[in-house]
């Protein structure tokens, strides 16, 4: 609902509070889930209504002139990446109905930042019927509305993500685990980047790839625009990579030394989008904050 790593953790810790106060409440007349949900939600709600929608680069500035300098950073209210491993915690047990929905495409970061182009309720109608599956009738009690308001927000929501989706991401299937082929695209990312090789870098990228690196509000629309950016960077030896995950999707952690006797330093997390053998899309989140919550070292 919210897009955002910290303010998950926060309404999680919100939604215990209230659940608390309001225990008495609970007359048994639906499940103890779909109470927790209404309060979850519901709260979501609440702190949507004073916050802005989240974003990345796209959104709010067009594609950037490779040759100019790098912007500041922005306080836009940026996405931010989930890491794998706290989904693995939420779908610890295979008897719950959240083991099914962090296994979803829905996860996916491009899922995350096309639903932030709806208003909050739509957003809620959405996730509650077609991430996690509940009938309308269920969803208008969660959200207080008529079984028809949800229908129609349901089919309005639906044509928002259709222009906002990649091809091939409208219909939200399981996600398979990252193949070996993939898997290995990932390492072939990594050595290029340690290594400050472009030309092999550039034989990894379909040749639309679009690169963004939040919170610089930057983008480079195209391979050839990103690879004349990035060799302004690249030296062997400069960065090291440590594979990880994110939003099911392959990932990694970068690290960076200004200086050949100091420590690699946390740099970037790259979320990548892989479409068929190359990478259609490198979302980088320039958040070193961010290298604890995906176990990832302070230091190498």
């Amino acid at each position: 609902m919210v897009g955002s790593l910290d303010d998950a953790e926060d309404l999680v810790q919100e939604t215990i509070l209230r659940a608390w106060r309001r225990r008495t409440s609970f007359e048994g007349r639906s499940s103890f889930r779909g109470w927790l949900y209404r309060i979850a939600t519901n709260a979501c709600l609440d702190f949507l209504e004073r916050r802005p929608a989240r974003v990345l680069p796209p959104d709010v500035v067009p594609a950037a002139d490779p040759m100019r300098d790098l912007p500041a950073r922005s306080d836009e209210p940026w996405l931010d990446p989930y890491p794998d491993r706290l989904l693995e915690l939420a779908a610890a047990d295979h008897e719950e109905p959240e083991e099914v929905v962090v296994r979803r495409e829905t996860i996916e970061l491009a899922f995350l930042a096309a639903i932030q182009h709806l208003p909050p309720r739509r957003r809620a109608v959405l996730i509650l019927r077609d991430v996690l599956g509940w009938p309308a009738k269920d969803t208008a009690a969660v959200l207080g509305a008529s079984v028809a308001s949800v229908n129609s927000a349901l089919q309005r929501a639906r044509a928002t993500l259709k222009t906002r989706l990649p091809v091939r991401r409208v219909d939200w299937a399981p996600a398979d685990a990252p193949s070996s082929a993939e898997r290995d695209l990932l390492q072939r990312y990594m050595r290029a980047h340690e290594h400050g090789d472009m030309a092999s870098m550039a034989r990894l990228l379909r040749e639309d790839a679009r690169v963004s690196a939040a919170p610089l509000p930057l983008w480079f629309d195209g391979r050839d625009a990103f690879l004349a950016s990035a060799r302004r960077s690249a030296a062997a030896g400069r960065f090291r990579v440590l594979a990880t995950g994110a939003n099911r999707q392959l990932a990694s952690g970068t690290y960076v030394r200004d200086s050949p006797r100091a420590d690699y330093r946390p740099l970037a997390i790259d979320v990548l989008r892989i479409d068929g053998d190359l990478i259609a899309e490198i979302t980088t989140f320039l958040r070193p904050d961010l290298f604890a919550a995906f176990g990832l070292p302070e230091a190498l």
